[in-house]
């Protein structure tokens, strides 16, 4: 695939108003998840909550990709249709999450790396065929006494850079993820400067590695508190310090940037986003990439009747897109 292809790939994925839903949680991941409701992780109950989310009426409209896990990516609707075909038939990308999950860094306690680059290039190849349009590896930097140490942050940026590689030699856009944990004491300017160190770092190893970035998109974490902090940034601190670290890191020539929520409440991932959004002209359109605060009020509605409240939940699914489409234009208004 061409560079022209993937950069188009790439613009689709941050289209205007639209943006990505993560539903590519692990077994181990979903079945907390559905244990949290009292649903049981099977292999039909998995799908049969995928399909609700992916059928969705009119989800496309605020909606432009959806991150799938390896089992969905296979996966059909009951009536025997291909998710992927659901996808694109409603203007929705395929996406597959490759990665297979961030481990204990060897030498450095508490530190993790993450893992999945043997037998990378075949597992992209087969997504390939099975209409994978982009893909998305997740790095794990944890802010702690004395972390994230250097090692840390060079082996994780060096197999996003590798993972990047890969994709775009198989056709896919790379979504580079390098997720600065929430989790920890630690006030909003610890959190600013270990995410522009982070994202410093990536872009060197992309760079290195010849990614080309017209055909790549970053899931990025925003610059906030940690959620022990006793001191909270508030929404415009949050936005504005996120800019400008990401002003002061990430290439122009990016097509876009999508947001994690990383633990964020729902209103919070939206708000922070829709304030960004309203601080004037960005080198890069900024978007979403939620996955909890997408899904967790349509789980709790689903959950309660697997097939009765199918239309409650998936109503749910449609106006938390809606607001988040609004937010990455700026014009979300809180309980409109």
């Amino acid at each position: 695939m061409s560079i022209d292809q993937l950069a188009e790939i790439a613009q689709a994925m941050v289209a205007p108003g639209k943006g990505i839903i993560a539903i590519d949680e692990s077994t181990a991941t979903i079945k907390k998840r559905f244990d949290g409701v009292g649903i049981e992780c099977t292999e039909e109950n998995r799908r049969a909550y995928r399909e609700m989310l992916l059928t969705t009426p009119k989800l496309g409209d605020y909606i432009s990709g959806a991150i799938l896990y390896d089992e969905t990516l296979r996966q059909s609707t009951k009536a025997g249709v291909p998710f992927t075909k659901v996808m694109m038939d409603n203007g929705i990308l395929p996406g597959i999450k490759v990665d297979l999950g961030a481990k204990p860094l060897a030498g450095f306690p508490g530190e993790l790396v993450t893992e999945g680059l043997d037998g990378l290039r075949d597992r992209l190849k087969e997504y390939a065929k099975l209409g994978a349009k982009f893909a998305k590896w997740r790095a794990v930097i944890t802010i702690g006494e004395d972390a994230p140490s250097g090692t840390c942050i060079e082996a994780n940026c060096h197999a996003l850079a590798r993972y990047a590689a890969l994709c775009q030699e198989a056709g896919i856009v790379p979504m580079v993820e390098p997720e600065v944990l929430m989790d920890g004491e630690h006030d909003i300017d610890t959190c600013y400067e270990i995410t522009e160190v982070t994202l410093r770092s990536l872009f060197g190893a992309l760079y290195e590695h010849n990614i080309m970035l017209e055909g790549t998109i970053l899931k990025a974490s925003m610059v906030v508190s940690g959620k022990d902090c006793p001191e909270q940034a508030s929404v415009e601190e949050v936005a504005e310090m996120t800019l400008r670290c990401l002003k002061s890191a990430v290439p122009a020539t990016l097509p876009g940037i999508v947001f994690l929520s990383g633990g964020q409440s729902d209103d919070d991932a939206t708000a922070h986003l829709d304030a960004m959004n309203r601080m004037g002209a960005k080198p890069w359109p900024l978007s979403f990439s939620y996955g909890r605060a997408m899904q967790s009020a349509a789980l709790k509605l689903w959950s309660k009747d697997l097939t009765g409240n199918i239309a409650a939940a998936q109503q749910t699914v449609y106006a938390r897109a809606k607001a988040n489409g609004l937010a990455a234009l700026g014009k979300w208004t809180k309980g409109a």
